[in-house]
């Protein structure tokens, strides 16, 4: 969950919490590179604010340049590019897309299943993620099976 979302989402300050991300991505940029990992997460944080305040314009093309940084510098099977993928997906998520969600959901759980093993926290963040979006198209059965595993993960964990 990007940063932001802990200090200012809760109060709806996001035209205080706009230029700091900005400034935030420009720093990492100037002094990390434009392809760094780093510069990935500005950019995925200033994206989840432009979705807070659906901006969905805005915010496509920045998930889209975190998602190619971090392919480009840790590898097509990294978490941190699934988590560029579930970025990307709850944006079209939320924006009723649910064609261009559903495969960068399944993508995304395949590779933290891979990564990470099958019961990690990320991997429940996923399948809930999934189930969402198979409630919203109407496949209650499905989205009940990958809740109820992903509560199963959720319960290992505390």
């Amino acid at each position: 969950m990007p940063q932001y979302r802990i200090s200012y989402s809760g109060k709806r300050q996001h035209a205080k919490a706009e230029p700091l991300f900005q400034r935030a991505l420009a720093i990492r940029t100037e002094t990390l590179g434009a392809d760094h990992p780093s510069v990935a997460t500005s950019l995925d944080n200033l994206a989840a604010l432009y979705d807070d305040q659906q901006e969905y314009a805005m915010a496509e093309p920045l998930y889209h340049r975190a998602l190619a940084i971090r392919t480009e510098a840790l590898g097509s099977d990294h978490p941190d590019v699934a988590t560029s993928l579930n970025n990307l997906a709850s944006s079209y998520l939320e924006q009723r897309q649910y064609t261009k969600a559903e495969p960068l959901f399944q993508r995304a759980l395949a590779i933290q299943e891979k990564a990470l093993g099958l019961n990690h926290p990320d991997v429940a963040t996923s399948l809930e993620n999934m189930a969402a979006l198979y409630r919203r198209t109407s496949r209650e059965n499905t989205a009940k099976g990958l809740e109820d595993r992903a509560a199963k993960i959720r319960g290992m964990h505390r």
